[in-house]
């Protein structure tokens, strides 16, 4: 039930009920703010789950690492700041950065934002979407509208 309330919600296809049911299986939350969104995944990875913060395409995607080898931090929502995984081809990064074939599976992972379009097909346990200005809730209609840049 749980995926079908989503798909009708993102008008992916319409259900007849389209009350939220919390599932044992399945869990969905919305968080307060992305610190508290990413705080909850490294909650979980401490338990000995796996899960990663991950967002959709909305800001830029810096593929050199700054003077200090360190990646940019491009993705930025309020005073949460964090760059995305490495690209593959990401320059000058010092040791120890994974590059985005290992990001989900590399401890030092955790401390970046996956795109949601690089994490298909890792598996996670626990995945944290952060949603841009692509995304937005309307409580007027009580519906997600979709945006684009162009």
């Amino acid at each position: 039930m749980s995926r079908q309330w989503i798909d009708h919600t993102l008008h992916i296809r319409q259900i007849a009920t389209t009350e939220w049911r919390q599932e044992d299986a399945f869990e969905f939350r919305i968080m307060e703010s992305p610190h508290a969104l990413e705080q909850a995944i490294r909650d979980k990875v401490a338990e000995g789950y796996t899960g990663r913060v991950m967002a959709g395409f909305c800001w830029p995607w810096t593929k050199q690492a700054d003077a200090e080898g360190e990646l940019h931090k491009d993705v930025v929502v309020g005073d949460y700041i964090r760059p995305w995984n490495a690209d593959e081809n990401t320059k000058g990064m010092r040791r120890g950065i994974p590059k985005s074939q290992y990001w989900a599976y590399d401890e030092a992972g955790i401390d970046q934002v996956g795109c949601v379009y690089t994490a298909q097909g890792f598996e996670c346990d626990y995945a944290g979407v952060i949603f841009g200005n692509d995304l937005k809730y309307n409580p007027d209609t009580g519906e997600w509208e979709g945006f684009s840049e162009n």
